[in-house]
């Protein structure tokens, strides 16, 4: 049972040096995840939720006041 915890412990340490090898060897900065700072994102044209939110909700603002800005009130005559 010793001997299969220390396999497995040494396994784990190879799969984890394996994984992050261009982290400790060749010193490459880790990419970018935050999609409103990665750069290929941005040139695919994909914006983050809340800033394309963020834009969609100022257009449907815009666009409601150019619509109700010629609204004239009508009295009704009883």
């Amino acid at each position: 049972m010793f001997a299969t915890l220390i396999l497995t412990l040494i396994l784990v340490g190879i799969a984890l040096i394996g994984l992050s090898f261009n982290l400790i060897f060749r010193k490459k900065p880790f990419p970018e995840t935050h999609i409103s700072h990665n750069k290929d994102m941005k040139k695919l044209g994909i914006m983050c939720v809340k800033a394309m939110d963020a834009l969609e909700q100022k257009k449907a603002k815009e666009n409601s006041k150019n619509k109700y800005d010629n609204l004239q009130i009508i009295k009704n005559e009883n």
